[in-house]
């Protein structure tokens, strides 16, 4: 992020007196962060979006919540995780996969339908893990976040998100060798 959080405490107390100028230029640095952490989680552009509204709504009403025990950006995605688990607890459908990536057209017919058959393979790789495993590893090779910082947003103790870690990655891992094995048969 581009705001320190010494920057961001001045940014919440200008909001705390109704700033707008302020709210957007909170909005501007951290709305990417909780749409890509939502959209991780959702698979769902809209719902997402619901998600970044309902987040920076919160620090609207109540900007002086911040206590700087953590990174604002931990905190804030805290707010987001609260988010996201009641909706999906509201949620009554099932969502649509994610949407195919783009290819380049300088790939001929078979790399295309190779580079799209490996995005549906890993994605229904990442979509077997358990949720806690999948917003883990987003936060930590998305967002870049420490594992103490993973262990504040997910309100459990580091060696947990070490943990769930470890078996994603050895989930993947297996699944992806599993898929391989079977494309080459």
């Amino acid at each position: 992020m581009g705001v320190s959080d010494e920057e961001v405490g001045v940014l919440l107390r200008r909001i705390a007196t109704r700033d707008e100028e302020a709210f957007v230029q909170l909005h501007r640095e951290f709305s990417r962060s909780i749409l890509a952490f939502a959209l991780n989680r959702l698979h769902d552009r809209d719902e997402a979006q619901t998600v970044v509204s309902d987040t920076l709504y919160e620090i609207w009403r109540q900007p002086l919540q911040f206590r700087g025990e953590s990174r604002f950006s931990t905190w804030l995605l805290g707010i987001a995780r609260y988010k996201i688990l009641n909706l999906l607890r509201g949620r009554d459908a099932v969502h649509d996969e994610l949407d195919d990536e783009m290819v380049s057209d300088d790939l001929g017919v078979f790399e295309v339908l190779a580079a799209k058959q490996r995005h549906a393979g890993v994605t229904r790789c990442m979509e077997r893990l358990h949720d806690v495993q999948r917003e883990s590893l987003h936060l930590v090779f998305y967002e870049g976040y420490s594992l103490d910082e993973v262990a504040t947003v997910q309100q459990c103790p580091q060696n947990t998100v070490k943990t769930r870690l470890f078996h994603a990655r050895r989930k993947i891992k297996d699944c992806l060798q599993r898929m391989l094995t079977a494309e080459a048969h």
